[in-house]
C-alpha cells in the first residue's frame, strides 16, 4: 500500500496541509487546529498545489518500480582473479 500513487499523494498533500496549519498558526499566534487548516487550504491552495505537481510529475521522467524479491535481476558477475606468478 506504501507504494501506491494514490497514497503517495495523499501523503504530499497531508504535509502540505501540515505546512499550512503551522505557518497559520505562527501567523495568528494561536494553534488553528487540523480541520480548519484543512479547510483553509482547500479553499486556498489545493488547485493550484495540485496543478503544480502535475506538471512537476510530467516533466520527471517515470520511476521504475522498485524490484521484486529475490534481488536484482543482472546477475551477478564476479570480478576477475588476480594472476599470481
Amino acid at each position: 500500500m506504501k507504494q501506491s500513487s494514490l497514497y503517495q499523494e495523499f501523503l504530499a498533500e497531508r504535509e502540505e496541509i501540515l505546512k499550512h496549519k503551522w505557518l497559520e498558526s505562527e501567523r495568528l499566534g494561536y494553534d488553528i487546529g487540523f480541520e480548519r487548516a484543512l479547510l483553509d487550504w482547500i479553499r486556498k491552495h489545493r488547485e493550484g498545489w495540485r496543478a503544480a505537481r502535475r506538471q512537476q510529475q510530467q516533466q520527471q521522467p517515470p520511476t521504475p518500480p522498485p524490484p521484486t524479491s529475490g534481488g536484482s535481476s543482472v546477475p551477478f558477475t564476479p570480478p576477475p582473479q588476480k594472476k599470481t606468478g
